[in-house]
């Protein structure tokens, strides 16, 4: 799969991968509706193909291309890029299924806080949902997408992210911008990684 429309398609007539795709990767086609009318800071077009159990959306930014950035747009007003087309960004899901989390204990965007935070997140998804990393291999291999290293993953979602402003920043009719996907929380804030 090249194109963010083969992929589309793909989970679209297997009905498999799309449960398996939710399961792991909390990405359901069938929520792309964003639920409030928003545009890009740049005015390039702006689609609604996912959405997850929080109500946030996922985004291809851009026409006529065959592989469009993915912009995740959350409930709480954050949002920014997650990967430069669908493959990518599918990518990072897949191989780093609590990739919000690490956002959210970055320190306002510090690596190296991700990469501690990301740490304790694999601790606790290999003790609470041992069956993950099966299921993360067999949707990579039905992606035809690569699982690289956390650390990779990691530094391309960290790169994702950093790349949002200026053409990628999401805002409301009223010109209001959403904040950055970049948390100001430290791994220390959670007690339960102490």
């Amino acid at each position: 799969m090249t194109s963010d429309d083969d992929i589309l398609d793909a989970i679209r007539q297997d009905s498999g991968l799309a449960e398996l795709l939710w399961n792991v990767c909390e990405f359901d086609l069938a929520r792309g509706d964003h639920g409030e009318p928003v545009r890009l800071s740049s005015g390039l077009a702006l689609t609604g193909v996912a959405g997850d159990c929080t109500g946030g959306t996922f985004f291809l930014c851009g026409r006529d291309r065959t592989a469009r950035p993915v912009l995740y747009a959350g409930s709480e007003g954050e949002a920014g890029l997650i990967g430069q087309n669908l493959g990518e960004a599918l990518q990072i899901m897949v191989g780093l299924p609590s990739w919000r989390d690490c956002l959210k204990f970055s320190g306002a965007g510090d690596l190296a806080v991700m990469r501690t935070a990301a740490d304790h997140l694999v601790r606790d998804e290999n003790r609470d949902e041992p069956e993950l990393g099966a299921q993360r291999i067999r949707l990579a291999a039905a992606l035809s997408v690569d699982l690289p290293p956390v650390s990779a993953l990691l530094t391309r979602l960290h790169a994702a992210v950093s790349a949002t402003v200026p053409q990628f920043v999401l805002t409301v009719e009223t010109g209001e911008q959403y904040e950055t996907l970049f948390g100001t929380w430290l791994p220390s804030h959670n007690p339960a990684w102490h």
